[in-house]
């Protein structure tokens, strides 16, 4: 087939289309003012404070150690108590050691309850709303 031509009796319409645009613009409506304001708000402080005090005592034992013995450590007493040797090397027509004293540390804890007010700081925000400007 050919194609023919449109016949006389024949009505062609044109097609339209609609179509749309979207545009954003920025206005402004309104400004905001923020501050900050900073205070000292006093705030008591509650804690127990402890504490550590040693006695010293220098307590004389002057015993010679035998041949072979070994030097003694420092030890922890039932009581609580540090007891520290203290050792001296003497020539003798041999060596030996002698525990020429002891060094006893006795712990003394104490405890006390303190109050004191201190300066705590804090921030408080303002708001303002303002008018837009023109």
């Amino acid at each position: 087939m050919v194609a023919s031509e449109p016949e006389k009796d024949e009505t062609v319409l044109p097609l339209a289309e609609e179509s749309a645009k979207l545009e954003k613009h920025s206005r402004e409506t309104g400004r905001v003012r923020v501050a900050l304001r900073t205070e000292s708000v006093p705030h008591e402080v509650s804690e127990t404070l402890t504490s550590h005090e040693f006695e010293v005592s220098h307590v004389p034992v002057n015993r010679t150690l035998e041949a072979g013995e070994a030097a003694p450590m420092p030890r922890q007493e039932a009581d609580g108590s540090w007891v520290i040797p203290v050792l001296e090397e003497v020539l003798v027509v041999e060596r030996r050691l002698v525990v020429r004293e002891e060094i006893r540390l006795q712990r003394h804890t104490t405890e006390e309850e303190i109050r004191e007010v201190v300066a705590l700081r804090r921030q408080r925000a303002e708001i303002e709303r303002l008018p837009p400007e023109r």
